[in-house]
């Protein structure tokens, strides 16, 4: 039986060495004429994909684990969830800005510490606590409670801005990282149903973004103990519970959209009709 195996390894060496030179010949195409959007493209894909989005890809239907994987993991979650929602507890009961802050930053060290110790990838610990760190630096400074959720809300406007920017110049961002993430690089541009589909994607993780702000924005410029209360409590409602049914929507419209292939099957693209 290994026998046969081999032979058929050996048949198809040469099938995949032609795949493989089609891949970077396609590649190279894109890079050529395109090299910014191509660039951004593999960046967006491989970011996706280190992410744990790439579990939910490579997956035939969207397993419960998957899901969870690309959302960070338990660990991960709880990492997102807990500084915010110690912060929104200890500052509801007490208005103490200090005290709500320090002890916010403290769950976030310890995440950190537990990671280092454990030797596991502290990646997402680290972007965490350096986040929460610097709107406790920014709170701490103004003695406003609500200063801890400025730069929340300026990444949100970010990204926003962000995406519709690619919408309205016709690159959308999640067609992009789609694109390469499913090993079709730019093509999906030529074929006009999928160009419209990315650029609807693209669109609904906008209003994601542009929701948070147009409830948020409010709230901070409120300046007062309740609407910073209520603030903290629309960042941790409008997190993850939006995030994760969005990208369960993302995959299964990317899924349809771009039949399951590997990276080395992509093909060389025919142009932008579509633009």
């Amino acid at each position: 039986m290994s026998g046969g195996r081999d032979v058929t390894e050996q048949h198809h060496e040469p099938e995949r060495a032609e795949e493989a030179q089609a891949a970077d010949q396609a590649q190279a195409a894109d890079q050529e004429r395109d090299p910014v959007a191509s660039t951004l493209g593999e960046s967006l894909a491989k970011a996706a994909r280190n992410s744990g989005m790439g579990q939910l890809v490579d997956g035939e239907t969207p397993t419960g684990m998957a899901l969870l994987s690309a959302l960070g993991g338990v660990r991960g979650l709880l990492e997102t969830i807990l500084p915010g929602l110690v912060f929104l507890i200890v500052f509801t009961f007490t208005q103490n800005v200090p005290l709500s802050i320090g002890i916010s930053v403290a769950v976030a060290v310890v995440f950190t510490v537990v990671r280092i110790v454990g030797k596991t990838p502290v990646t997402q610990a680290l972007a965490g606590l350096i986040g929460v760190g610097l709107s406790a630096i920014f709170a701490l400074i103004t003695g406003r409670g609500e200063d801890n959720f400025i730069l929340g809300i300026w990444t949100n406007a970010a990204y926003a801005a962000a995406l519709l920017i690619s919408i309205l110049i016709r690159w959308p961002l999640i067609g992009l990282a789609a694109g390469y993430l499913m090993g079709d690089g730019l093509a999906w541009r030529s074929v006009k149903s999928k160009f419209r589909v990315m650029q609807a994607l693209t669109f609904l993780w906008f209003l994601l973004f542009a929701a948070r702000l147009l409830v948020q924005v409010p709230l901070y410029l409120a300046h007062t103990d309740a609407a910073t209360s209520a603030l903290a409590l629309t960042k941790l409602l409008m997190g993850v519970p939006l995030y994760a049914p969005l990208l369960l929507i993302t995959w299964f419209v990317v899924k349809g959209q771009f039949p399951q292939k590997p990276q080395s099957q992509a093909k060389k693209p025919q142009g932008d009709s579509a633009v």
